[in-house]
């Protein structure tokens, strides 16, 4: 079984569904509720769990309440979770509230991400006993914990592949783009200095890149060749997590051995199906369907 780690961010998604959006001072009623597990990189993990991986999710999440909720989720879901939080500490983990426009179907999201406070790098030998990675995906948040895991990946001995999850610019990306093997860049990412993101990328040592377009072709490089892939045409109906769900079964897919445009063309299905059906985990159980 393929190994796929996913290094950064966990939150707790309240997620909304309404008619409409409120205005100033204006309250809307839900059409449904959701609460489960969020962050890129946790949900890059359901992903490649429910894709047949062996996910690990090195991230902190702490013991309150809400870490609870999120790591029941996630163990739901078959990921196992490497708390970077020593046990019995305060951690806060954020909430995201989230609010899908039932119109639309486009998300609007106000969350705290990893503002809150600064994870730890994880215990000495924590990382030894996890199974040895495939695929390392890195979301560019939590930075302590990133460099300790790129240390514990050059002292290893064994150089899984790389991948980022590159949505917007942080500055953990000018580290981890000089050892990505794949940076998959949002069409809005933008690397300092470049006017073209994938050039820029590639510039800083990124050894090849994806780049997407919501429902438009992924555009794809490396070893000095490009080309595209077309996105599967469907009718969306909720965009929350469509991203994370490109990037987990990108590295799920290249953890099998797939070539990136191989890989590239799982992503895309799974992106798809994702936008097709409401709500974070629900969509789950249609993968696989059709195939």
């Amino acid at each position: 079984m393929a190994v796929c780690w996913s290094v950064g961010l966990t939150t707790l998604d309240v997620v909304h569904r309404a008619t409409g959006r409120p205005g100033p001072d204006e309250k809307v009623t839900a059409t449904r509720q959701d609460v489960a597990a969020g962050g890129p990189a946790a949900n890059a993990a359901v992903v490649a769990a429910a894709l047949g991986a062996e996910a690990v999710l090195v991230s902190a999440l702490g013991g309150g309440p809400v870490a609870t909720a999120a790591r029941a989720d996630l163990a739901a879901h078959g990921v196992r979770v490497l708390d970077v939080v020593p046990a019995g500490e305060d951690f806060p983990l954020a909430v995201s509230a989230v609010l899908v426009d039932d119109a639309t179907a486009e998300r609007s999201v106000v969350s705290a991400d990893a503002a809150l406070a600064v994870a730890p790098a994880p215990a000495a030998g924590a990382l030894d006993a996890l199974p040895a990675p495939d695929v390392v995906l890195f979301d560019g948040h939590r930075p302590e914990v990133a460099r300790a895991v790129l240390a514990h990946l050059a002292a290893s001995g064994r150089r899984p592949l790389v991948v980022l999850d590159a949505g917007r610019w942080r500055p953990l990306f000018a580290e981890l783009l000089p050892v990505a093997d794949v940076a998959a860049l949002s069409g809005v990412f933008t690397v300092p200095g470049h006017d073209d993101p994938a050039a820029g990328a590639l510039a800083l040592g990124a050894r090849g890149v994806v780049v997407t377009h919501g429902p438009d072709p992924v555009e794809w490089f490396v070893d000095d060749r490009s080309g595209t892939v077309a996105v599967p045409q469907v009718a969306a109906v909720d965009t929350l997590g469509a991203g994370d769900a490109f990037h987990g079964a990108l590295a799920a897919s290249l953890a099998t051995g797939a070539s990136l445009p191989d890989a590239c063309t799982d992503a895309a299905a799974v992106a798809s199906l994702r936008v097709a059906h409401v709500g974070p985990r629900s969509w789950l159980a249609h993968l696989g369907e059709g195939s």
